[in-house]
């Protein structure tokens, strides 16, 4: 990819760092009650669209800062929004990938350079692929199930479109922040599938210790 494309893509954005990733094509329920991110959201909702990045930290804690993020983050959108006493709650949807370039002062959020990563792009002969990625997925799903409360039902139902599956597929695995990390990385729709597989597969081979 030709290097003016990704100075094209370069853009500034107001960035909340996570102990969770965030996939495209997924939501996510937030509660915000820092000052300083209650400040970052009114100045997102104040725009169009309303969006932030979301990466993962890390090292250190999400409450005051001072912690070490992850480069590789999704964008998210805000869908949904409420206002309980003592907090903010919303919902946003994982849209593109982007990758942090340089983090900026805070203001009094984060703020990061990001540039856009490449979208994946599906090939009809990945379906086999995709086919036993989600067989093992939802098959480790209800083993994992017998040992823990999942986030995520072996019955969820995916998305008809193959990108979002897919991507889908990635949110759901029973795997844990490093691997989802790995899964986020993926250079090619390929490579994310055969990332699923292995990392799934791994995550069986444990319940089973």
């Amino acid at each position: 990819m030709p290097m003016t494309w990704f100075a094209e893509c370069m853009t500034t954005l107001p960035m909340f760092p996570l102990g969770s990733v965030l996939f495209p094509y997924m939501p996510l329920q937030l509660r915000v009650f820092e000052e300083r991110y209650l400040v970052m959201l009114a100045r997102v909702l104040d725009s169009e669209p309303a969006e932030f990045g979301i990466v993962l930290i890390e090292r250190g804690q999400e409450v005051g800062g001072g912690e070490r993020r992850f480069s590789i983050g999704t964008v998210a959108r805000v869908t949904q929004l409420d206002a309980p006493e003592g907090y903010l709650g919303l919902v946003v949807q994982g849209e593109r990938r982007i990758e942090v370039t340089e983090w900026m002062p805070e203001d009094p959020h984060p703020l990061a350079t990001v540039r856009a990563v490449p979208d994946l792009t599906w090939d009809d002969a990945l379906l086999p692929l995709r086919e036993q990625a989600e067989q093992l997925v939802r098959r480790t799903l209800s083993r994992a199930s017998e040992f823990s409360d999942q986030e995520w039902s072996p019955d969820v139902v995916l998305s008809h479109d193959p990108t979002a599956a897919a991507w889908q597929l990635a949110a759901i695995a029973p795997v844990g922040p490093l691997d989802q990390i790995a899964l986020l990385r993926s250079d090619t729709m390929s490579a994310l599938l055969d990332n699923i597989i292995e990392l799934t597969e791994a995550a069986a081979e444990s319940l089973s210790w």
